[in-house]
Protein backbone atom coordinates (compact mmCIF):
# COMPACT_ATOMS: atom_id res chain seq x y z
CA UNK A 1 0.00 0.00 0.00
CA UNK A 2 1.48 3.08 -1.44
CA UNK A 3 2.08 5.77 1.48
CA UNK A 4 -0.51 8.19 -0.18
CA UNK A 5 -3.40 5.35 0.66
CA UNK A 6 -2.15 5.08 4.06
CA UNK A 7 -2.40 8.83 4.85
CA UNK A 8 -5.97 8.93 3.04
CA UNK A 9 -6.95 5.94 5.22
CA UNK A 10 -5.66 7.43 8.65
CA UNK A 11 -7.23 10.70 8.02
CA UNK A 12 -10.33 9.21 6.93
CA UNK A 13 -10.47 7.26 10.31
CA UNK A 14 -9.40 10.43 12.18
CA UNK A 15 -12.34 11.96 10.80
CA UNK A 16 -15.08 9.37 11.70
CA UNK A 17 -13.51 8.95 14.90
CA UNK A 18 -14.08 12.38 15.61
CA UNK A 19 -17.24 13.06 14.10
CA UNK A 20 -18.49 10.00 16.56
CA UNK A 21 -17.00 11.57 19.66
CA UNK A 22 -19.03 14.85 18.70
CA UNK A 23 -21.73 12.72 18.27
CA UNK A 24 -21.94 12.04 21.42
CA UNK A 25 -21.41 15.33 23.47
CA UNK A 26 -24.46 16.60 24.86
CA UNK A 27 -24.92 19.47 22.30
CA UNK A 28 -24.79 17.56 19.52
CA UNK A 29 -27.49 14.86 20.90
CA UNK A 30 -29.94 17.90 21.32
CA UNK A 31 -29.71 18.58 18.15
CA UNK A 32 -31.21 15.29 17.55
CA UNK A 33 -33.64 15.42 20.36
CA UNK A 34 -34.50 19.17 20.66
CA UNK A 35 -37.21 20.58 22.69
CA UNK A 36 -39.55 22.84 20.68
CA UNK A 37 -42.28 24.45 22.71
CA UNK A 38 -40.88 23.31 26.14
CA UNK A 39 -42.99 26.21 27.87
CA UNK A 40 -45.46 24.58 27.01
CA UNK A 41 -45.05 21.46 27.53
CA UNK A 42 -43.60 21.88 30.99
CA UNK A 43 -46.52 24.78 31.77
CA UNK A 44 -48.91 21.60 30.88
CA UNK A 45 -46.91 19.05 32.04
CA UNK A 46 -46.96 20.64 35.53
CA UNK A 47 -50.63 21.57 35.54
CA UNK A 48 -51.46 17.73 34.98
CA UNK A 49 -48.74 16.26 36.84
CA UNK A 50 -47.19 14.71 33.79
CA UNK A 51 -43.81 13.68 33.06
CA UNK A 52 -42.52 16.46 30.94
CA UNK A 53 -40.07 14.19 29.30
CA UNK A 54 -43.11 11.71 28.50
CA UNK A 55 -44.96 13.75 27.07
CA UNK A 56 -42.05 15.67 24.90
CA UNK A 57 -41.40 12.32 24.02
CA UNK A 58 -44.86 11.53 22.89
CA UNK A 59 -44.74 14.59 20.41
CA UNK A 60 -41.98 13.55 18.45
CA UNK A 61 -42.63 10.21 18.31
CA UNK A 62 -46.25 11.45 16.99
CA UNK A 63 -45.45 13.99 14.50
CA UNK A 64 -41.87 14.99 14.60
CA UNK A 65 -42.98 17.92 15.99
CA UNK A 66 -44.83 19.20 12.61
CA UNK A 67 -47.20 21.40 13.66
CA UNK A 68 -49.47 20.51 10.95
CA UNK A 69 -49.05 16.74 10.68
CA UNK A 70 -52.36 15.08 9.65
CA UNK A 71 -52.09 11.24 10.14
CA UNK A 72 -53.73 8.77 7.62
CA UNK A 73 -56.41 8.07 10.43
CA UNK A 74 -57.39 11.54 11.23
CA UNK A 75 -55.39 12.07 14.09
CA UNK A 76 -53.93 16.17 14.15
CA UNK A 77 -51.40 17.91 15.20
CA UNK A 78 -48.16 17.66 17.61
CA UNK A 79 -49.75 15.54 19.69
CA UNK A 80 -51.50 13.70 17.00
CA UNK A 81 -55.19 13.76 18.70
CA UNK A 82 -58.41 12.56 16.92
CA UNK A 83 -60.57 15.17 16.39
CA UNK A 84 -63.80 13.35 18.17
CA UNK A 85 -61.08 12.49 21.02
CA UNK A 86 -60.21 16.24 21.28
CA UNK A 87 -63.79 16.69 21.65
CA UNK A 88 -64.47 14.43 25.16
CA UNK A 89 -61.65 15.89 26.19
CA UNK A 90 -63.39 19.51 25.08
CA UNK A 91 -65.96 18.66 27.20
CA UNK A 92 -64.42 17.03 30.63
CA UNK A 93 -62.48 20.57 30.91
CA UNK A 94 -65.86 22.41 30.02
CA UNK A 95 -64.71 24.19 27.09
CA UNK A 96 -66.12 24.50 23.58
CA UNK A 97 -64.94 20.98 20.83
CA UNK A 98 -62.42 22.60 18.84
CA UNK A 99 -62.46 23.76 15.61
CA UNK A 100 -59.82 21.25 13.17
CA UNK A 101 -57.61 24.58 12.71
CA UNK A 102 -58.22 25.28 16.62
CA UNK A 103 -57.18 21.49 16.90
CA UNK A 104 -53.52 22.46 15.38
CA UNK A 105 -52.99 25.27 17.11
CA UNK A 106 -49.87 24.14 18.93
CA UNK A 107 -51.16 25.16 22.72
CA UNK A 108 -54.63 23.79 22.30
CA UNK A 109 -53.00 20.28 20.88
CA UNK A 110 -50.49 19.77 23.29
CA UNK A 111 -52.83 21.09 26.40
CA UNK A 112 -55.36 18.58 25.05
CA UNK A 113 -52.10 15.66 24.44
CA UNK A 114 -51.16 16.20 28.15
CA UNK A 115 -54.26 16.17 29.85
CA UNK A 116 -55.04 13.05 27.62
CA UNK A 117 -52.08 11.18 28.89
CA UNK A 118 -52.55 12.55 32.32
CA UNK A 119 -55.89 10.88 31.90
CA UNK A 120 -54.92 7.43 30.62
CA UNK A 121 -51.90 7.52 33.38
CA UNK A 122 -54.51 7.81 35.91
CA UNK A 123 -56.98 4.94 34.24
CA UNK A 124 -53.54 2.53 33.92
CA UNK A 125 -52.31 3.08 37.86
CA UNK A 126 -49.64 5.46 36.41
CA UNK A 127 -48.26 2.18 34.63
CA UNK A 128 -46.27 4.46 31.48
CA UNK A 129 -46.27 0.96 29.50
CA UNK A 130 -50.06 0.75 29.53
CA UNK A 131 -50.91 4.43 29.36
CA UNK A 132 -48.82 4.59 26.03
CA UNK A 133 -50.55 1.65 24.80
CA UNK A 134 -53.51 3.15 25.15
CA UNK A 135 -52.68 6.39 23.49
CA UNK A 136 -51.60 4.16 20.45
CA UNK A 137 -54.08 1.81 20.29
CA UNK A 138 -57.33 2.88 22.30
CA UNK A 139 -58.15 2.59 25.95
CA UNK A 140 -60.33 -0.03 24.85
CA UNK A 141 -57.84 -2.21 23.40
CA UNK A 142 -55.47 -1.80 26.44
CA UNK A 143 -58.76 -3.09 28.67
CA UNK A 144 -59.44 -6.11 26.67
CA UNK A 145 -55.71 -7.33 26.34
CA UNK A 146 -55.40 -7.01 30.52
CA UNK A 147 -58.82 -8.96 30.95
CA UNK A 148 -58.08 -11.30 28.38
CA UNK A 149 -54.37 -11.75 28.60
CA UNK A 150 -54.29 -11.49 32.31
CA UNK A 151 -52.11 -8.32 32.67
CA UNK A 152 -51.86 -6.58 35.57
CA UNK A 153 -51.66 -3.11 36.73
CA UNK A 154 -47.61 -3.48 37.19
CA UNK A 155 -47.35 -5.09 34.06
CA UNK A 156 -44.27 -4.06 31.78
CA UNK A 157 -43.22 -6.28 29.02
CA UNK A 158 -43.37 -4.23 26.08
CA UNK A 159 -42.54 -7.46 23.76
CA UNK A 160 -46.46 -9.08 24.93
CA UNK A 161 -48.05 -6.23 23.35
CA UNK A 162 -50.32 -8.43 19.92
CA UNK A 163 -50.04 -4.78 17.80
CA UNK A 164 -46.64 -4.44 16.29
CA UNK A 165 -47.19 -0.61 15.75
CA UNK A 166 -47.82 -0.43 19.19
CA UNK A 167 -45.30 -2.30 20.39
CA UNK A 168 -42.81 -0.45 18.12
CA UNK A 169 -44.31 3.01 19.63
CA UNK A 170 -44.31 2.25 23.08
CA UNK A 171 -40.68 1.03 22.60
CA UNK A 172 -39.66 4.58 21.12
CA UNK A 173 -41.57 6.92 23.46
CA UNK A 174 -39.73 5.19 26.38
CA UNK A 175 -36.46 5.43 24.65
CA UNK A 176 -36.97 9.01 23.90
CA UNK A 177 -37.96 9.60 27.38
CA UNK A 178 -35.04 8.27 28.74
CA UNK A 179 -32.55 9.70 26.28
CA UNK A 180 -34.70 13.59 26.82
CA UNK A 181 -33.86 12.87 30.80
CA UNK A 182 -30.28 11.99 29.99
CA UNK A 183 -30.19 15.91 28.52
CA UNK A 184 -32.49 18.00 29.96
CA UNK A 185 -32.71 16.08 33.54
CA UNK A 186 -29.99 18.59 35.24
CA UNK A 187 -31.65 21.44 34.14
CA UNK A 188 -34.71 22.84 36.12
CA UNK A 189 -37.73 23.63 34.35
CA UNK A 190 -38.95 26.29 36.90
CA UNK A 191 -37.70 27.34 40.28
CA UNK A 192 -41.01 26.64 41.30
CA UNK A 193 -43.10 24.38 39.32
CA UNK A 194 -46.59 25.89 40.20
CA UNK A 195 -45.29 29.19 38.36
CA UNK A 196 -46.27 27.30 35.65
CA UNK A 197 -49.26 25.67 36.57
CA UNK A 198 -50.78 28.93 37.01
CA UNK A 199 -50.34 29.95 33.89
Amino acid sequence: MSKFKLKIIMAVTVLFVTIGAISRLPAAQKILYPFPYRDKVESHAARYSVDRFLAISVMKVESNFVEGATSKSGAVGLMQIMPDTANWIATQLDENPPSINQLHNCDTNIKYGIWYLAELEDEFFGNDVLALAAYNAGRGNVQHWMETKGWHKNFSDVDEIPFNETKNYVKKVLACREKYSELYGTENFAANPYIYALK
